[in-house]
């Protein structure tokens, strides 16, 4: 039977929330990095790249947040068998309100009939976790945090597209997603990174998009179709010239991460999860001993 201190697991959780709101991921800074020299010198787009990384110098110096929009937690949550989810997701609250108590979040759960902010980040649905049973020993607590303006161009299509000539293959996947991003410009804190869901229903869809976006910037994709399509997305929609923020230039994405799921043979659904450059997400693994790693 797997055992935690859950005073010590409050504490590291808050622990992970601090770093993902304030310490952007070193492959994800490495991409931003890498786009500022591919930019022309003197042009908007360096110039902007060199403020996003003086920000998150600033954001890590300083453990504050990187975006004043501290957006929705969302937790992926890998446990072994017999674990309680109950209790973790009481402990998760827990360190969800401490963090707003220390400004690492901002108060961002807002009750959708009364327009009343909860004033601790906790309501319904928020945070939103997503728990999956492993046989491994360990307890694995993805986090990501996902800004309103990034979620605001997400989008989901219903293939055959008729009006954009999309159909029911890989090449109708190809051509809802550049419609998707040359839609959203420079809204969504360009450049973006999207996680891609193709198939599933239309909730399960979103999900694998999202779930795209935990993937490491410099992965590659199993399924061989798939990593093609990726580094076609990535090399295409660059040439857009939408640029960092919409002010133009060579970098309007910075990565794409693709997932598929089986579905009905009524329906075919494309889901776009857009992230934003401030691209949150940090993970910790909990062994029963007590040792905890943080990536």
């Amino acid at each position: 039977m797997f055992q935690y201190d859950e005073g010590a697991l409050k504490n590291q959780l808050l622990e992970l929330v601090r770093r993902a709101a304030t310490d952007l991921p070193d492959d994800v800074v490495d991409s931003i990095k890498a786009a500022r020299e591919n930019e022309d010198e003197g042009s908007a787009a360096r110039s902007v790249f060199g403020m996003i990384l003086k920000n998150i110098d600033l954001a890590r110096e300083e453990s504050t947040p990187i975006c004043q929009d501290t957006g929705t937690n969302i937790y992926l949550v890998h446990i072994p068998e017999g674990v309680s989810m109950r209790k973790l997701t009481a402990l998760i609250h827990e360190a969800t309100a401490e963090a707003v108590d220390k400004s690492y979040l901002r108060p961002n759960a807002v009750d959708s009939i009364s327009g009343k902010n909860s004033g601790n980040n906790i309501g319904e649905g928020q945070p939103f976790i997503h728990f999956e049973e492993w046989d491994k020993d360990y307890i694995e607590f993805k986090l990501m945090l996902k800004g309103g303006g990034c979620e605001n161009v997400s989008t989901q299509y219903k293939l055959p597209d008729v009006g954009l000539g999309a159909g029911r293959d890989l090449d109708g996947v190809y051509k809802v997603i550049v419609d998707a991003v040359n839609a959203a410009q420079g809204l969504g804190c360009a450049p973006g990174i999207l996680g891609i869901g193709i198939g599933g229903d239309r909730t399960s869809s979103h999900l694998a998009a999202k779930s795209q976006l935990f993937r490491k910037m410099t992965d590659t994709n199993e399924n061989p179709e798939l990593a093609e399509l990726e580094s076609k997305l990535y090399a295409d929609l660059n040439k857009l010239g939408v640029g960092p923020m919409g002010f133009g230039g060579k970098t309007t994405i910075l990565g794409v991460k693709m997932g598929s799921l089986h579905r009905l043979p009524a329906s075919f659904f494309v889901s776009i999860s857009y992230m934003c450059w401030a691209y949150r997400r940090h993970s910790m693994s909990v062994k029963t001993s007590g040792e905890v790693s943080y990536d």
